[in-house]
């Protein structure tokens, strides 16, 4: 079996190195493999915790760049297939066999891996199931991007993802909302730079969106998600997903009802998705359209998956016997 580098950045993360490292000890014990961890700046326990998984143990300076601290980890490593993980996610499966495949059937492309991301939405526990790109030959990609940092081809080529048999929780939405502003605004800080840089750049439009829903500030989550969409966007792309969904129950809380009726107009471009038909039974309720929510609603149940957990059965059918019982 060809061995790998598991590569890790952290910064103040002792209360979760143990359950973190203790994850992937305990599901990779049948493969060959290296923890690398590069610390930025850790004024806690990161660092004496760590050294009870790994000696391999580096130090970077912090620049405002993720992709800077990514790629010196890569630089670190004793191996050149790289698994990239964050310490808030926590590893629950893993198929040990989805390494060897990757690395002899698709050797040239990059590993995706299914995070279950937990988050608060409208005072209750939700999660929302993504797939993010963390595995690959350190000799053909890097890190691009000071924050939101992406996987990028070291020749500037497309490539293509394989789907891997690894699962992680990522729990870095959830916690004390003192702590989770932090993180908002320390990502705001590098989005809007970025921003000055790209103007026209949907995607940060969308981030910085996202931000302002972690620190409950509809209004200008709403603004934010609403320029990203005036942009040409692909309803495809994951990203596009998020926000459309995001700017919905956005308008839902503010409730700008009417103005979230304005989503029937790109009905066809994304009823594709559980999530979208889900939400738009809440909005046809919300604006008393009762016998069209029934129906998005019960749409909503037929697909057999969501992105939000709960998009396609327990959401629906709680709202559908609301309905009947009223």
């Amino acid at each position: 079996m060809t061995p790998i580098s598991i590569c890790i950045i952290a910064k103040n993360e002792e209360k979760h190195m143990d359950t973190f490292l203790s994850s992937i000890k305990k599901h990779m014990q049948n493969y060959p493999y290296e923890i690398v961890i590069v610390d930025t700046g850790s004024a806690d326990q990161t660092v004496a915790i760590a050294r009870k998984y790994t000696d391999k143990i580096f130090h970077f300076e912090w620049i405002n760049d993720f992709s800077a601290a990514r790629n010196y980890s890569l630089s670190c490593a004793s191996y050149d297939w790289i698994l990239v993980l964050d310490c808030d996610e926590y590893i629950t499966n893993i198929d040990i066999k989805t390494f060897s495949q990757m690395i002899s059937q698709y050797p040239n492309n990059v590993g995706m891996i299914n995070r279950q991301n937990h988050y608060e939405m409208n005072g209750t526990d939700s999660v929302y199931t993504d797939q993010v790109e963390r595995f690959f030959n350190r000799k053909l990609y890097h890190y691009e991007a000071i924050i939101h940092e992406h996987v990028r081809a070291l020749n500037g080529q497309p490539f293509m993802r394989v789907e891997l048999s690894i699962t992680a929780e990522h729990c870095g939405y959830t916690g004390a909302f003192e702590q989770l502003a932090q993180k908002a605004e320390r990502n705001n800080e590098l989005l809007f730079k970025m921003l000055e840089e790209n103007p026209n750049d949907p995607y940060l439009y969308f981030q910085i969106g996202q931000s302002y829903n972690m620190l409950h500030d509809d209004e200008k989550a709403c603004y934010y998600y609403g320029k990203g969409l005036e942009y040409d966007v692909d309803p495809r792309a994951e990203y596009v997903q998020m926000m459309v969904i995001g700017y919905g129950y956005a308008l839902l809380h503010l409730e700008r009802y009417n103005e979230a009726l304005q989503f029937q107009n790109i009905y066809d471009e994304f009823s594709f998705s559980a999530d979208f038909v889900c939400l738009m039974g809440l909005i046809y309720l919300r604006n008393g359209q009762v016998v069209q929510a029934m129906k998005e609603f019960l749409k909503a149940t037929t697909f057999e998956e969501a992105h939000v957990a709960g998009a396609n059965t327990f959401i629906p059918t709680f709202n559908m016997g609301c309905i009947n019982e009223v």
